[in-house]
């Protein structure tokens, strides 16, 4: 029976992730059922749907209820939308929809950030109520801390998901749901519900209704994408997190410059890996269930500039920005002053999105900066090739600068990104700046030859050429079933010898 409660039961230690054993006995478990049923598409949905509900609320507790709550008020108000007769009834509902998945990201994830500015100001004393964990301890007698507002499991991402959809069918771009079980497994598919990839209703709902397909190539592709991904995640993110960067990270001014200047660069492969070996397993899971998600990266550090880095890196939120945030805003239609002030207020809101903290706005307002200044730079190139010859662009010299370049601004930016508080964050950068110690490297690459050569690996297979990891994954694809079990279950050894003891969440699911 204890064992039995511990499967059924949340347990805030213990969320369902990935790189968690529970994970894939919840998965056999799921295809076992599934596979008696794939066939009839309204019970394949519903019971993805009941099972995805089941996934969150063993991630995130009882706010599986916001969940249900957001399906249900979103499919109405698409419903209302589409049946409404005039473009202004249109507009309110569109509006509400806004308003209502808004206000509750900003209460959970704004909240203490926008107290603290108010106080501040206003020298005022507000303190922070959880009123939903109140509610909840009068209805059902619970005992949930009032005091402390805890941040939904993926509440960015899903709410990001549903005002594509009310915003796409108040644009005409997509029709309604007619039934809200199907509405609803979209919006709670288990792979991507967490931490992505965004997924347009577009995209996703049309599969609904598709016949179940999963060839032979697609099979093979679903487990490398399945196994790359863990590869990435506890091979390289996790080992290098723990022994390494998060130390650095936490007492900057304990390490020597060299040191900060190597737990930048580990974080740098450190997320990649780890938001990308998510992606990877959940685009591998899905397609095992016959449902295509999109990709979400695309060798980001392989950029040549910082536009060209954001149509690699987190493709579904730099896409969703573009298209309900930076194109509403004006885009580029109205002159090249508006673009740029367009441009700089997208950044600062997607860095505001990734948490409630002027760290996140900095390096948003950096990576805004970066994309002026790259548009202001095409402007003058194009200016000047009336006058030279401006094919150098061309070159292998010019591309590895431009790499370089790029990879280092992303690289200074994410400094902001991880530190604990500003206070780390310059201490840092003073570290790099000022006590490099550069007598004690050679003594630092023998301390931590392995964190390194780890960092290296993951570069390296990074910056590989994309024709030789595609001939890598499609002789993986094409091999026996055989080798493929072979190869998996030498893979998965090889991470349980390499696994750190504590299971480490992945890094977007605080976001």
């Amino acid at each position: 029976m204890n064992v039995l409660n511990e499967i059924l039961t949340y347990s805030e230690a213990k969320p369902l992730l990935f790189t968690r054993l529970y994970f894939w006995g919840f998965f056999a478990f799921l295809l076992l059922i599934y596979s008696f049923i794939y066939k009839k598409n309204p019970l394949r949905n519903a019971y993805l749907f009941i099972m995805s509900l089941f996934f969150y609320y063993k991630s995130g507790g009882y706010f599986f209820t916001l969940l249900i709550f957001s399906t249900i008020a979103d499919f109405t108000l698409g419903q209302l939308i589409y049946i409404a007769q005039t473009k202004r009834k249109k507009k309110v509902f569109v509006a509400i929809s806004i308003i209502i998945n808004l206000s509750l990201l900003g209460y959970f994830k704004y909240t203490y950030f926008f107290t603290d500015i108010v106080n501040t100001v206003f020298h005022t004393d507000f303190i922070v109520v959880n009123y939903l964990a109140n509610w909840t301890n009068t209805v059902f007698n619970s005992s949930f801390d009032i005091s402390r507002i805890i941040l939904p499991v993926g509440i960015s991402f899903y709410t990001f998901q549903t005002i594509s959809y009310t915003v796409d069918v108040y644009r005409g771009k997509v029709k309604p749901v007619k039934n809200i079980i199907d509405f609803g497994f979209y919006v709670s598919f288990f792979p991507q519900l967490v931490a992505g990839p965004i997924v347009r209703a577009a995209e996703f709902i049309p599969q609904l209704y598709q016949k179940f397909k999963l060839t032979r190539q697609e099979f093979g592709h679903a487990i490398f994408l399945i196994l790359n991904g863990l590869v990435k995640k506890m091979l390289i993110s996790d080992y290098i997190s723990i022994n390494f960067v998060d130390r650095i990270f936490q007492s900057p001014g304990s390490f020597s410059g060299f040191e900060n200047l190597m737990a930048i660069y580990g974080y740098s492969i450190q997320i990649y890996c780890d938001f990308s070996g998510y992606t990877d397993i959940a685009i591998g899971v899905a397609l095992l269930l016959g449902f295509k998600l999109p990709i979400n990266f695309n060798s980001p550090y392989k950029a040549i500039n910082i536009t060209d880095f954001w149509r690699r890196w987190h493709i579904s939120l730099s896409s969703w920005l573009r298209d309900y945030l930076y194109i509403p805003l004006g885009g580029n239609r109205k002159g090249k002053m508006r673009m740029h002030i367009n441009l700089m207020i997208t950044m600062l809101l997607g860095g505001l999105w990734h948490g409630a903290n002027m760290r996140f706005v900095i390096w948003g307002g950096l990576h805004g900066l970066g994309l002026v200044i790259h548009k202001l730079w095409v402007k003058t190139n194009l200016s000047l090739s009336k006058y030279y010859n401006t094919r150098s662009s061309k070159n292998i010299f010019y591309r590895f600068i431009s790499i370089f370049t790029t990879f280092h601004l992303v690289t200074f930016a994410w400094i902001f990104f991880r530190a604990e508080n500003m206070d780390k964050a310059i201490g840092m950068i003073n570290q790099i700046v000022g006590n490099f110690q550069l007598e004690l490297i050679p003594a630092m690459i023998s301390s931590y030859y392995k964190i390194f050569l780890l960092i290296v690996l993951g570069f390296t297979v990074h910056w590989l050429p994309s024709r030789l990891k595609e001939n890598v994954r499609g002789w993986f694809i094409q091999t026996h079933i055989v080798v493929k079990v072979i190869l998996a279950i030498i893979i998965v050894f090889i991470l349980y010898q390499a696994k750190s003891a504590e299971i480490q969440p992945f890094i977007y699911f605080q976001f």
